[in-house]
């Protein structure tokens, strides 16, 4: 690994990745989730009096969800796949620059800008919770953002797995796809053992064994409700993810090696 990967290389390319994306505005989304935190900081009060506050925080760690998943899935395929759609790929692998430090640039770019748009709206988050005086745990919340970071990253390891063999369109509907059946993995099993149909349930295990189960990365409610997980449980999710996201880039990496430009 160490022949085939240079770190400088590698940096060079996530910086490339992180100034581009931060050029198309997308940070201006921290700015729309500012707003509408304040807007339902401001609403919610007339709509349930008694739990706004547990809503208010709810709401706030599902909309962060959302805007990071909606830029790990858009823009996550197109990182590789625009640059071979115009061909600018070709100058990329022109240079002595291999194709998994390639992947593991753009992979590490975006990743980047997720982690300052998820830490952006987290202190956002936590000033309007701390102003509508909303209960809440701040190492909780702090957890729940990294392991939000850790799951977008994971999705992005997804898209640009999809992303150097198909269409930018058929790319994104697959790493949403993705997404869905990852979040309800495990209950996909369950519903398979509870069908008692052999067929049924091999196939939910093979689906669960081959999806990443995102749950394990998903700490919203827990976070709420001060119910996180123990310790070597956490690390052991951590772990599992990290393990996912190297997994996802080697498959891509291979797959973009097999491609003739």
């Amino acid at each position: 690994m160490g022949a085939m990967m240079n770190l400088g290389r590698i940096l060079t390319i996530t910086a490339n990745v992180f100034r581009e994306v931060i050029r198309d505005r997308i940070l201006y989304l921290a700015g729309l989730y500012a707003l509408l935190m304040v807007m339902a900081w401001r609403l919610l009060p007339e709509i349930s009096a008694a739990t706004e506050t547990k809503i208010l925080l709810d709401l706030g760690l599902a909309a962060m969800q959302l805007i990071g998943l909606v830029i790990a899935i858009f823009v996550g395929t197109g990182l590789v796949n625009k640059e071979i759609e115009k061909r600018t790929v070709l100058v990329m692998i022109a240079k002595p620059i291999s194709r998994l430090e390639f992947i593991v640039g753009k992979h590490f770019g975006l990743s980047a800008v997720l982690a300052v748009l998820v830490a952006v709206m987290t202190v956002v988050f936590l000033a309007i919770a701390s102003l509508a005086k909303a209960p809440f745990v701040l190492p909780n919340i702090l957890a729940s953002s990294f392991f939000l970071w850790m799951q977008l990253s994971l999705i992005t390891a997804v898209a640009i797995a999809f992303g150097v063999f198909t269409s930018s369109l058929l790319a994104t509907l697959l790493t949403f796809g993705v997404f869905l059946m990852g979040s309800f993995s495990a209950n996909l099993v369950a519903l398979g053992a509870q069908s008692k149909n052999p067929a049924i349930e091999t196939f939910t295990r093979t689906l669960y064994l081959v999806l990443p189960d995102l749950s394990r990365l998903d700490l919203k409610n827990q976070a709420v409700y001060s119910k996180l997980p123990a310790i070597d449980l956490l690390f052991g999710n951590a772990g599992y993810g990290l393990l996912y996201i190297l997994v996802l880039l080697m498959l891509a990496s291979i797959i973009f090696s097999t491609r003739e430009f």
